[in-house]
């Protein structure tokens, strides 16, 4: 999973939230709520040194940060 980013999504049935590397059919984890899935991704994403991307209801990005090499990292 080196470097690939990450993403919070919401999932194909509607009723979860996902937490999907890039490029991924397979969904890393499937939970209720969307915080606990941003809370999931943002772990990974520090621990593979990528950007998480969380996406709304919509499927358009909402909000990113970056836990790689970025000379601006998100607080938290």
């Amino acid at each position: 999973m080196a470097n690939k980013n990450i993403h919070v999504v919401k999932s194909k049935d509607g009723a979860s939230w996902s937490v999907k590397t890039e490029n991924s059919q397979k969904a890393y984890r499937n939970v209720s709520t969307q915080q606990e899935a941003i809370e999931i991704g943002k772990n990974v994403a520090k621990n593979n040194s990528s950007e998480l991307l969380i996406h709304g209801v919509n499927g358009k990005i909402r909000d990113k940060n970056s836990y790689g090499s970025d000379s601006y990292p998100p607080k938290g």
